[in-house]
């Protein structure tokens, strides 16, 4: 397990709890008393860290390296039944952008989302979960496959942003994303949205329109990321957290401002804690959205989403 610079109090307590233990499997002496004296520490320290965390350490659990990803959450929610889908049919299949049909139970989903790696070589191969244009008109193909079949959509959005190479501006990144988002309003099939880690500017909103929008506890979502803003306006990324605080970006703020629908409670210490627990909660909140979802009509969905859209920003005095 790898530690942030916050949870190092958690650390030292672990490697204290672990040397406990090995002392008493080294020697005759009885340290159980030691062990749970230790274990109910780490207990009160992990309650208190992690129940005041700040906008920037959230941002941060949701870049820890441990933490599921998009094809965790489809096999776990799928398991063997899950088929992956391939190519936008114009120029090539994007790494980036994962996406195909699995069931849970006896109902079948179209399953998109962005993919990280989890390593130096897969993290190359996805290209740090950084879609190309033709990632997103995948996306758009598998979305019009979905509504042709009667088919729900569930999208996954886990992306530091859109590929902002020089090719990806050439074959035309702004018009897939403003596609999409202006597809996705139309689309007659339920769309549940889950944003599994970071929901960075226009590479998180080309796969986020939908009925229903969730995020994880521990997870953000903005118009641009803390770093990015920090450079901006104090030419520095040392501001980092300020920013993140300014920016108004974890699942909490999001929900006061009303931009998202509910927030996907997360185990102690965020999901990578404990995988099993987050996916079956995962599964919960997807499963209960689409039994609500799937008794409108298309018309009804798409005028529902046109208007709940409509209302963010949207005040009156």
């Amino acid at each position: 397990m790898e530690y942030l610079d916050f949870e190092q109090p958690i650390k030292e307590l672990y490697e204290q709890l672990d040397k406990c233990k090995e002392i008493g499997e080294e020697s005759n002496i009885d340290v159980s008393a030691t062990c749970e004296n230790i274990q109910q520490k780490l207990e009160e320290i992990k309650k208190e860290i992690y129940g005041n965390l700040s906008a920037w350490q959230r941002v941060q659990l949701s870049r820890h390296p441990n933490r599921p990803y998009t094809v965790d959450y489809i096999k776990a929610l799928c398991g063997d039944s899950f088929l992956e889908l391939f190519g936008d049919r114009g120029v090539k299949d994007d790494k980036a952008m994962v996406g195909g049909l699995g069931k849970i139970g006896n109902q079948s989903f179209m399953f998109i989302g962005q993919q990280k790696g989890y390593n130096t070589k897969t993290r190359q191969y996805r290209n740090f979960g950084m879609a190309n244009p033709e990632g997103y008109r995948k996306a758009l193909r598998l979305m019009r496959m979905a509504e042709k079949f009667n088919i729900p959509i569930v999208t996954f959005v886990d992306t530091p942003g859109a590929y902002p190479g020089l090719e990806a501006e050439e074959r035309g990144q702004g018009e897939a994303i403003a596609r999409n988002i202006y597809e996705m309003f139309r689309i007659k099939v339920p769309i549940i949205v889950v944003i599994v880690g970071e929901g960075a500017s226009g590479g998180a909103l080309g796969i986020g329109v939908g009925d229903k929008v969730f995020m994880l506890e521990n997870t953000w979502y903005s118009v641009i990321s803390p770093e990015s803003c920090s450079s901006i306006l104090w030419r520095s990324w040392e501001n980092k957290a300020q920013a993140a605080e300014a920016l108004k970006l974890t699942s909490y703020d999001m929900k006061k401002n009303e931009l998202i629908d509910d927030i996907i409670p997360e185990p102690l210490g965020g999901a990578h804690y404990d995988r099993e627990t987050t996916f079956e909660t995962v599964k919960k909140y997807i499963v209960n959205a689409f039994a609500e979802l799937s008794l409108k009509k298309p018309n009804q969905l798409i005028s529902n989403r046109i208007d709940k859209y409509s209302k963010m920003g949207a005040y009156t005095e």
